[in-house]
């Protein structure tokens, strides 16, 4: 990231203002910036995406799009955001019209995801959505054709693809340093006592949509493969809470090259470990998706510390800058919908008492 960065700059990133070559994207601070639109002020935008905004250097937050008048004032007044960059649900596609604003970030329940991705980028602009992209495979498409045919960019919120520790993992599925891997452990959960929405099909609540993609995206970027098969089972100590879907989600991912990943998710479990064995040696990550202290080791004694910076600002940075020098995203719209297909396996297998079920490439 910071080679990157330094890179960025010398190759003359930071214009200055008479010579930018993209109206709607205003200066502050010396730099280039987006203006930031949040789509749902629930808890992970409140606490953590419009934070990491404050510390960002190519994005900044400007808009917001709320159904709760309510938090309207405390946002404004804390953010500074001006009337004319408030919007609602159904008026939010008058966006289209305002300048200042350049990425809508949808932050909403999983089932709201296409929908109000969709609108954005027929809005024109670029589309950052949370994970998990969509609830089907075909709403993922859908989604990937709007913003194609838009000509707007398209990222999914993979924070952990961004963060330095994670990205480790990924080189190493290139390079294979302690040997060719042979299997990995990946598990996320933690115990929620009121997981609201999340309990509810409709709105794409389970353990598997908000915690399983986490082990399920991370066994792809740490073998450098995507799976053939999978099975899975789910289930419930807590049946009043989850009548509708799943709290716990165990599934087994078959890889080419013999590759095996064993992963589990939970809405009643603290978990949240990588562990990657090879032919030559190991290693691991624990914490591997929390917000901050992702760190780690190898069999041969190396120690893999925390980032120490915000993963989110880093993040919207990244997609930032991939969108101000058109470049791929590092988890463009293809990878949410590679996911996706895998997850729908996932619960076809789980309803089919745990068959194993190939997958068939995107």
């Amino acid at each position: 990231m910071d080679n990157r960065r330094t890179f960025l700059k010398k190759s003359g990133l930071l214009l200055t203002a008479l010579s930018l070559p993209i109206p709607n994207i205003l200066f502050a601070g010396g730099k280039k910036k987006l203006g930031v639109a949040l789509v749902g002020l629930g808890g992970y935008s409140t606490h953590q995406l419009a934070p990491a905004l404050q510390q960002t250097e190519y994005c900044e937050l400007r808009g917001i799009v709320t159904g709760s008048p309510e938090k309207i004032p405390r946002w404004q007044e804390k953010y500074n955001i001006p009337d004319a960059n408030v919007y609602n649900y159904e008026n939010m596609h008058e966006i289209a019209k305002n300048d200042n604003i350049n990425v809508i970030y949808i932050v909403l329940p999983n089932s709201m995801h296409a929908k109000y991705s969709i609108i954005a980028a027929n809005a024109g602009k670029h589309v950052w959505c949370e994970k998990p992209m969509a609830m089907n495979a075909k709403e993922c498409r859908e989604m990937i054709a709007a913003c194609e045919k838009n000509k707007v960019k398209l990222a999914i919120g993979y924070r952990l693809q961004h963060e330095k520790n994670n990205r480790i993992m990924m080189k190493w599925a290139e390079t294979n340093p302690y040997g060719s891997i042979q299997n990995l452990t990946a598990k996320a959960g933690f115990f929620s006592s009121n997981p609201g929405w999340r309990t509810e099909a409709d709105m794409g609540g389970g353990a598997m949509y908000d915690m399983g993609v986490y082990p399920l995206n991370t066994s792809r970027y740490s073998t450098g493969r995507e799976p053939i098969a999978v099975s899975a089972k789910s289930s419930t100590s807590r049946p009043e809470l989850f009548s509708e879907v799943d709290e716990t989600m165990e599934f087994t991912l078959e890889f080419p090259d013999g590759i095996t990943a064993h992963c589990r998710t939970s809405f009643g479990e603290n978990m949240n470990n990588l562990e990657i064995s090879c032919r030559d040696g190991s290693y691991y990550l624990q914490p591997f998706q929390s917000y901050s202290g992702v760190k780690g080791g190898t069999s041969d004694g190396k120690i893999l510390p925390p980032m120490g910076k915000n993963q989110q600002a880093v993040q919207m940075d990244d997609d930032a800058l991939a969108i101000l020098n058109d470049r791929p995203m590092i988890a463009p719209g293809e990878d949410g919908l590679k996911d996706i297909i895998v997850l729908e396996k996932i619960y076809e297998s789980a309803a089919a008492g745990g068959k194993r079920l190939e997958i068939q490439p995107l």
